[in-house]
């Protein structure tokens, strides 16, 4: 089995290494859908250590980290070309997203929302999780967050978090957004809440995937500039979400996450369980 999987990973890196202008390394992502932990992984020698000896192991080599994740999710096909090169996986699509568009830059931020007091979220600890029960890409741990509101901006607004750590996972969650109910609000807590409760089972390395730009470009680019202007924006308005930003910045302090965005309402697994859970979340009472 060790000699195979050598052979295998010989000549898939010889496929992709050489071009007519000579040759080069390219980024892969190898992708387990069975083996001592499912996840994709961004070496060969990760990825063997799951499948090396692994009865009846699934695994394959993808050009794009889309389609390895969903190799890895697609469990009823694509049972004939493991171990092998490059794959195309096909995933169903859904209606597009209807939620409202999100503000493009930090100007656009305060015609969102109005400002309104912020209520912090408050739960106990969860109990500790094998670290086996996760998704992994490399040594980082994957979680999908979502967040909805029906009726966005209206009197009778419901909003609610979703997070979402793999299939019937004791830490998925979907609960009522406390406080004032908006969905950039949502998009926000529900990073929060994953943070929070990575932090609770000690991980500090994290792949969090988001549909919002807007929380991506709120904590990465726009939250320094924020603070160096008094929480101003560029045209001197107060930042509408500056407390929702405040406590996203603290939960990931200490922490290495790398914020990634995935197309919402694309058939991407993750990211549908994670809004299933939101408006899950959206339907309870009032916090």
């Amino acid at each position: 089995m060790t000699r195979l999987l050598d052979v295998v990973h010989r000549v898939a890196v010889s496929v992709v290494r050489c071009s007519g202008r000579g040759c080069r390394a390219l980024a892969m992502f190898y992708a387990v859908r069975r083996g001592r932990k499912a996840g994709v992984f961004l070496t060969w020698n990760e990825c063997r250590a799951q499948v090396d000896r692994f009865p009846a192991a699934r695994f394959k080599k993808f050009a794009t980290e889309e389609e390895a994740w969903a190799f890895v999710r697609n469990s009823a096909s694509h049972e004939g070309s493991e171990g092998q090169g490059n794959g195309q996986v096909q995933e169903s699509h859904v209606k597009a997203n209807k939620r409202p568009r999100e503000p493009q830059d930090e100007d656009e931020v305060e015609k969102a929302e109005l400002p309104a007091k912020h209520v912090k979220q408050s739960a106990g600890p969860p109990p500790p999780v094998g670290k086996d029960t996760f998704s992994y890409m490399g040594e980082f741990v994957v979680v999908y967050t979502d967040g909805c509101c029906s009726s966005n901006g209206r009197r009778r607004a419901r909003a609610g978090i979703g997070v979402y750590w793999g299939p019937g996972h004791p830490l998925n969650v979907g609960i009522r957004l406390p406080g004032r109910q908006t969905n950039q609000r949502a998009e926000i807590h529900a990073a929060c809440k994953a943070l929070e409760l990575a932090k609770a089972q000690n991980i500090s390395k994290l792949v969090l995937y988001t549909d919002s730009m807007f929380t991506i470009n709120g904590i990465t680019s726009w939250v320094p500039g924020w603070k160096k202007n008094g929480w101003r924006t560029s045209t001197h308005k107060e930042v509408v979400n500056k407390e929702d930003f405040q406590e996203l910045e603290r939960l990931a302090q200490g922490m290495d996450v790398q914020w990634m965005h995935v197309p919402g309402h694309a058939g991407f697994i993750g990211n549908e369980e994670a809004d299933r859970l939101a408006r899950e979340g959206a339907k309870q009472p009032a916090c």
